[in-house]
């Protein structure tokens, strides 16, 4: 398969972002404003140790998943996009010169790989694309992005959604995706976000992933060692539960009283805590030294109240992310759920985005 992360134009897609947790698909199709309209979505949780750090350990256990939350979504389409985590994908910016044909240019991205990706050629897929003018010289060069990945890395994913009956047309980048979902957010924030400093902190199981876009172009990214599975660890710890009944309850409810102040509360304080250690890093080790909006998403997004106390904390207005805030939706999307389940559907948002023209 191609490594596709820039292909243009794609039948619809079901987007599916694959976690350690769980995995989410969004549907999404074109309405008649020109806008896009949420069929549908499912989230369908992972067996444990299925993925760990990103990388597939058990193809079985993930085809799985992908196969439940593609019979919850309900859908008869088969084709897919579906992203690598960032950790897995090494990028960088080159300048090329503007008038170079693509087979000239595809020749130089190869010499560029060369230097900076620490395997053999012939055991990754690269892909390119050309962002625009060169910043210094707009008139002879071109910025050019290169996208390198292994092999094995972008083939587990694709055989675990082969083996769940899906045909896997885009292989995205996990941040590339919450960009583009970004852009359905960024409707929240007063001017659209434009000349502004934009914070996302995507809170998943163990890792904190931090995107921040200014004038709404990405400038900075970072993971940070945070995560949802703390509070489960500590509702496991505190109540005799198993991991998978703590995981449950966490979810749905049903702890003790005690639960509310003694640990939901003291975790969340400890998450705006590492949001402002996050924005306290970005501001102090780049050009940028104020932060205007932070957006939260990912599961831990959906805690009551946390936007109150990450703002607090950071002195930062801070939001949830919710992509399809002003979206048409589909007949069996329950309207009172989806504000609680759409932070953790961003990326899935993203990736179903590379199947519809706008």
């Amino acid at each position: 398969m191609k490594f596709s992360l820039f292909t243009e134009k794609t039948p619809p897609l079901i987007g599916i972002d694959i976690s350690s947790t769980s995995v989410k698909a969004v549907e999404l199709s074109g309405d008649s404003r020109g806008g896009y309209k949420l069929e549908g979505y499912a989230i369908a949780p992972m067996a444990p140790d299925a993925v760990i750090d990103g990388n597939v350990t058990d193809l079985e256990k993930v085809a799985d998943a992908i196969r439940q939350a593609c019979k919850l979504l309900g859908t008869r389409e088969k084709h897919a996009a579906l992203a690598l985590p960032s950790s897995a994908v090494i990028s960088k910016k080159v300048i090329m010169e503007a008038s170079l044909r693509e087979e000239d240019m595809e020749a130089q991205v190869e010499g560029e790989a060369n230097q900076y990706i620490p395997f053999p050629l012939d055991e990754v897929n690269i892909d390119f694309e050309v962002l625009g003018p060169a910043p210094n010289n707009a008139e002879e060069e071109v910025e050019v992005l290169i996208v390198a990945a292994r092999k094995e890395k972008i083939e587990d994913r694709v055989a675990a959604a082969e083996v769940a009956g899906l045909k896997v047309i885009v292989m995205d980048v996990d941040s590339y995706a919450t960009e583009a979902a970004y852009t359905l957010v960024s409707v929240q924030l007063p001017n659209g976000g434009s000349e502004q400093t934009v914070m996302i902190v995507d809170i998943g199981a163990t890792m904190m992933h931090i995107n921040v876009l200014h004038d709404n172009k990405p400038v900075y990214a970072r993971e940070q060692s945070f995560g949802g599975n703390q509070l489960t660890q500590e509702i496991q710890r505190r109540f005799g539960l198993s991991i998978e009944e703590a995981e449950i309850s966490k979810r749905k409810g049903g702890l003790p009283e005690s639960y509310e102040n003694e640990v939901l509360q003291p975790f969340v304080q400890l998450l705006a805590t590492e949001v402002a250690r996050a924005q306290q890093f970005f501001t102090s080790s780049t050009q940028y030294h104020h932060v205007d909006h932070i957006v939260l998403a990912g599961g831990c997004a959906s805690i009551p109240e946390i936007e109150v106390t990450v703002q607090d904390r950071t002195q930062v207005h801070t939001v949830i992310a919710n992509p399809f805030h002003s979206m048409a939706l589909g007949t069996g999307i329950r309207s009172q759920q989806l504000p609680v389940d759409a932070p953790s559907l961003l990326i899935a948002c993203g990736l179903a985005m590379r199947g519809i023209e706008i």
